[in-house]
């Protein structure tokens, strides 16, 4: 009853100018309604037709029912798509926690899927990428919802620096996901061996359907010989969109999204802490840096164009940042001595030694200053920021970081030798990364904390994909026929 008063309320205001009777009419009708067990219509005074929907079924047009409508990719013959429906009809808390990330980004992919003319099966593969996890690293040095690697993001515009990774800027790395992916259509003309190339690289399979054309043998996505990881590509974005188009089919919930923009880009044209503009726009810094996973460091400079704030509260932002007063910057360069102890120079800044490590990107196993300019608190030194706040390290790319974090699903059979042996790390290590743990069990969920010395010599990592580093001629040699994918060479 509430649903069909709102429906009628904005009709009656359009009504009463025109005729008394009609909206005294209708008023009338609408107080003898018995909600119908199914939709029914109504001819309203002008022979307007309405629909009258009971409150539960209000769910059916949100963001979901969006996706499903605009669903363009042909069916695949393979029996790995039930394998992974299987594998995430096991998971809800899984799918809870991907989908309650998605609810943020997935409305403007949509829109952008939907511009382009792409299948609107693409709007959800940042799930099998990263589970829409925006802070998402990997042992091959992918990052973001979309996984891109440093030299691709930067074929694709994504700047990234010491302060800055635009391949977890949800915008930036959105619009270069579907732009190589359009590419990619127009080489293959074929989502399925678009999506093959996205994860494998163009030139691998060019080179595949090559290998089966001097044999006789068809060249589709199904028939090409192709590591497991790129064969099991399409399917699980299949099973994905399976589930998507009835959840309850696989005994799981989705939350439901609304088919409306969930941020609104602000222009940053003052230098602003982190905290401070979370404050300020009256929300988490959780819920900030959701946002704008893209800020490496707890200030934002100016000059990195936007930063993302739900509709809701935008104009809260910009009234509290008019009204505040006080410097929006609390942090501040400091260039120290080369060789001096961190250990001492935390303190003197009123920081410990790991939030020292942590703003700055230093190695947990760093102890001495290498000479690099470092983040600290204003208030502690004579320097401050009245004057000009230098863009220092601005050369530095987040792909130098000293340390990386990844996650690992124990396997059967795996001990902590065996994990620290196979991703280079000690077992201390590997212990101090996971609450001093002594012993891990199958389907637990560890953390590796890695140096760059060990991420760069890795190469294949067991249990992921394998990321490659060498992509920084990714668009140039596509026409040559080499590989040019964000990951594979």
């Amino acid at each position: 009853m509430p649903l069909i008063r709102l429906l009628f309320s904005a009709l009656l205001a359009i009504f009463i100018s025109t005729s008394n009777v009609y909206a005294e009419e209708l008023l009338a009708l609408i107080e003898s309604f018995d909600i119908p067990a199914a939709p029914m219509t109504l001819v309203t005074a002008r022979n307007i037709e309405l629909e009258l929907l009971q409150d539960n079924q209000l769910a059916i047009h949100d963001l979901w029912t969006r996706i499903r409508n605009g669903y363009a990719m042909k069916e695949l013959d393979s029996p790995l798509i039930a394998r992974h429906e299987k594998w995430y009809a096991a998971r809800p808390d899984y799918v809870a926690r991907m989908t309650d990330r998605a609810r943020r980004y997935l409305y403007y992919i949509t829109v952008e899927v939907e511009r382009r003319g792409m299948p609107s099966e693409i709007a959800l593969l940042p799930m099998i990428e990263s589970a829409f996890n925006p802070a998402a690293y990997s042992t091959g040095r992918a990052s973001g919802i979309w996984q891109f690697i440093p030299s691709t993001g930067k074929d694709f515009g994504m700047q990234q620096n010491w302060w800055y990774d635009g391949r977890r800027d949800v915008i930036s790395a959105t619009n270069g996901a579907l732009d190589y992916l359009q590419k990619l259509h127009g080489i293959f003309d074929d989502w399925e061996l678009a999506l093959a190339a996205y994860n494998w690289g163009e030139g691998a399979v060019q080179r595949a359907q090559e290998h089966n054309r001097r044999r006789g043998l068809p060249t589709n996505y199904a028939n090409l010989k192709m590591p497991d990881e790129t064969r099991n590509y399409v399917p699980k974005l299949l099973a994905v969109k399976n589930i998507v188009s009835n959840p309850a089919n696989f005994g799981l919930v989705l939350e439901d999204i609304p088919d409306a923009p969930y941020f609104t880009a602000v222009s940053t044209t003052k230098r602003i802490d982190v905290k401070l503009a979370a404050q300020l726009a009256d929300i988490s810094v959780a819920e900030f840096s959701a946002l704008n996973p893209a800020h490496n460091r707890p200030v934002i400079l100016q000059g990195n164009d936007v930063i993302l704030l739900p509709v809701a509260s935008v104009e809260t932002f910009r009234a509290n940042l008019e009204g505040y007063e006080k410097p929006l910057v609390s942090w501040q360069p400091y260039q120290p001595k080369k060789g001096e102890r961190l250990d001492h120079l935390a303190p003197r800044f009123g920081l410990s030694l790991q939030t020292l490590k942590s703003v700055n990107g230093l190695s947990l196993q760093s102890q001495v200053s290498t000479g690099q300019t470092l983040l600290v608190p204003t208030g502690h030194e004579d320097n401050s920021t009245e004057g000009e706040f230098a863009a220092f390290n601005m050369h530095l790319s987040p792909s130098a970081s000293t340390t990386s974090t990844t996650k690992y699903v124990v396997r059967r059979g795996d001990t902590l030798a065996s994990v620290a042996r196979r991703y280079h790390v000690s077992i201390a290590s590997l212990k101090q990364s996971n609450d001093s743990l002594n012993a891990i069990h199958t389907g637990q969920t560890l953390t590796i904390t890695q140096s760059s010395r060990h991420i760069l010599h890795l190469g294949k990592a067991p249990g992921h994909r394998h990321k490659l580093a060498q992509r920084n001629t990714a668009l140039k040699r596509a026409s040559a026929g080499v590989s040019s994918g964000r990951r594979k060479a």
